[in-house]
């Protein structure tokens, strides 16, 4: 599963494996509505465990990350969440999830749950609204959103593309389905030189005022995306 800059996930009743420094880890529970997502969360609240992000699935409210954020206060825990949004009522919801409480650091987007709920496919395009509502929610808070992942392990190509056309869309990372994919996601999501030296360029004529750049007019609009693809390109 790939976050900023990048992201591993288990559960509670599992370890990961051992990782490198500059990998962020993060802990994934079953859904809090379930017996064993319960569970999960009862074995973290008793643990001496203060992983920095929880991912929780199925979230359709708000009330259920004011739950946890109120649990995880009363344990201790600075564990940041992550809230997979995966059916019509999350998306519905999605701008009262995202501003649920303080403690939230993502919303994640789940397709197969998605895909049923809506009764679409898992293409691009069938999901397009579904996606943009949840990068619009995100941004309300100035919060991560985080694509889905890519469930053709061997379609390197189409996994390079849609995690292109997932950045156009404005997500900031995207989920692995499987280890392979990881590298593939993460140069995916680095800018191209050419990209980066644009940005610079676009920040050098805005620090003079309204300009010009390779024929595009310069303003703070401008400006704003190209300190996005700069805070991209950093390690």
């Amino acid at each position: 599963m790939n976050f900023v800059p990048r992201l591993c996930a288990t559960t509670v009743a599992g370890a990961p494996a051992a990782s490198a420094p500059s990998v962020i880890c993060a802990l994934r529970i079953n859904g809090v509505d379930t017996r064993a997502g319960l569970a999960d969360l009862q074995a973290l609240l008793d643990s001496e465990a203060d992983p920095p992000y929880l991912v929780v699935p199925k979230i359709d409210s708000p009330g259920s990350l004011q739950i946890l954020d109120r649990l995880l206060k009363a344990a201790g825990k600075q564990t940041r969440l992550v809230a997979q949004i995966e059916s019509a009522q999350g998306l519905a919801q999605a701008d009262a999830i995202a501003t649920a409480t303080p403690r939230l650091a993502a919303l994640m987007f789940g397709t197969a749950d998605m895909a049923a709920d809506l009764g679409t496919d898992l293409s691009w395009n069938s999901l397009l609204y579904a996606r943009s509502r949840l990068v619009a929610a995100a941004a309300l808070r100035g919060l991560l959103a985080i694509d889905a992942p890519f469930f053709v392990i061997k379609d390197v190509q189409r996994l390079v593309q849609e995690t292109a056309s997932a950045v156009a869309l404005g997500f900031s990372g995207k989920c692995a389905i499987h280890p392979s994919q990881v590298a593939m996601i993460n140069a995916a999501l680095v800018p191209s030189g050419a990209e980066i030296s644009h940005a610079r360029a676009v920040l050098e004529e805005n620090q003079k005022g309204v300009g010009v750049v390779n024929g595009i007019m310069v303003d703070e609009a401008v400006a704003r995306r190209a300190r996005r693809v700069l805070a991209r390109a950093r390690p």
